[in-house]
């Protein structure tokens, strides 16, 4: 991905319509993406930021709330509530670390273990609804990190 190093494009008016952000059209397809999740996910009983937790503890069976949150970019006020949850559903248990009580060490269950095992369907499943090959998904995947990175160096 290029970096625009001019200071000043000349950006025509029909670009500047809604359906034209690129901002938009990363936003409205997120949301899209969460909702076609929504009806795989229910059937294993995830929601969606819950899924992404547990993609992140079947890569490491055991990590500190932090950095869970530092994975996700999500703040220990959004991610508590969704790791109670979890533990309530028996999929995760949540203790202190016994060397530094500050923290708290999230690991997974036995039954949240075993859920690994529908990251297949459920994958196959968003596969087909964004009407994608694994290929064309690696591309896409690769061109949104390059351009969160380049935005992340931005501010």
């Amino acid at each position: 991905m290029k970096t625009q190093t001019t200071k000043t494009m000349e950006i025509p008016e029909e670009e500047k319509r809604l359906e034209k952000q690129l901002c938009f059209a990363v936003y409205s397809t997120a949301h899209a993406f969460t909702r076609a999740y929504k009806p795989i996910l229910d059937k294993v009983g995830l929601t969606y930021p819950q899924y992404l937790v547990m993609l992140v503890l079947w890569e490491k069976s055991e990590l500190p709330v932090k950095t869970i949150g530092e994975q996700l970019d999500l703040d220990s006020g959004t991610l508590s509530p969704l790791l109670k949850r979890l533990e309530q559903n028996g999929l995760i248990t949540r203790t202190r670390d016994a060397r530094d009580e500050r923290q708290v060490i999230v690991a997974l269950t036995a039954k949240g273990h075993g859920m690994r095992s529908e990251v297949d369907t459920i994958m196959a499943s968003i596969g087909q609804a964004a009407g994608c090959t694994l290929e064309e998904m690696v591309t896409i995947r690769e061109m949104l990190q390059g351009l969160r990175a380049n935005l992340t160096a931005s501010v």
